[in-house]
């Protein structure tokens, strides 16, 4: 079975041997191209997402990690604009991850996408499963945060640190624990005097803050 043909098995959600030949070598090279991504901190940006480019699926403007970032495949990622992950970042993305514009991650966020199988023989033999996760726009995860396979994460919401995703997590909440649940709505009573801040003590006249 070719590489192609088993990313199509992984992305669908059909059962496949993680133990192949074609695999393991997609792992290594993956393993290359974050070792060379990570090395590149403190370059120029455009030096950075040219070996980013490399590694995952798809990426809009102004993606950055901090080191260190590691993946799995890396082919299964993709990410939109302005996107922020903190140090020690882990993607396994056997199942495709999706994640919108305006997200931030603290240190230490982990994403898997794959299961081992429950029967021990058969998880021997490299039989897996996988399921995509998809983070909307606007998500703010905490620090050392857990994200399961198949979850899905709504715009706006905000996940407290040291939380296990197990379940969908609907829009506009502040959610969090073991497992992660929502606590409240986020109302427009959250909104600051941030932006009059920026204007009159920072004179920021440039960004788009209306």
């Amino acid at each position: 079975m070719t590489l192609e043909e088993q990313k199509e098995r992984m992305i669908t959600g059909k059962l496949y041997n993680d133990l192949t030949e074609e695999l393991v070598n997609a792992r290594k090279e993956t393993v290359r191209l974050t070792d060379r991504y990570n090395r590149t901190y403190g370059e120029e940006p455009q030096v950075r997402e040219q070996v980013l480019k490399q590694i995952l699926g798809s990426m809009g403007e102004n993606v950055f990690f901090e080191p260190s970032f590691r993946c799995e495949f890396g082919f299964n990622i993709h990410i939109g604009n302005n996107f922020y992950a903190n140090f020690d970042c882990v993607m396994l993305d056997g199942g495709g991850i999706e994640i919108g514009d305006h997200v931030l991650f603290g240190p230490r966020v982990g994403i898997y996408t794959t299961r081992h199988a429950f029967d021990a023989k058969e998880r021997a033999a490299g039989a897996c499963f996988a399921r995509p996760v998809k983070i909307g726009n606007n998500v703010w995860i905490g620090a050392g945060v857990h994200i399961d396979c198949g979850v899905a994460i709504g715009d706006n919401s905000i996940i407290g640190a040291g939380s296990v995703i197990t379940r969908n997590i609907p829009a506009n909440v502040v959610a969090a624990g073991v497992p992660c649940r929502v606590i409240r709505q986020i109302s427009g009573e959250e909104k600051t005097d941030y932006f009059d801040i920026l204007r009159t003590e920072y004179r920021d006249t440039k960004s788009d803050i209306d």
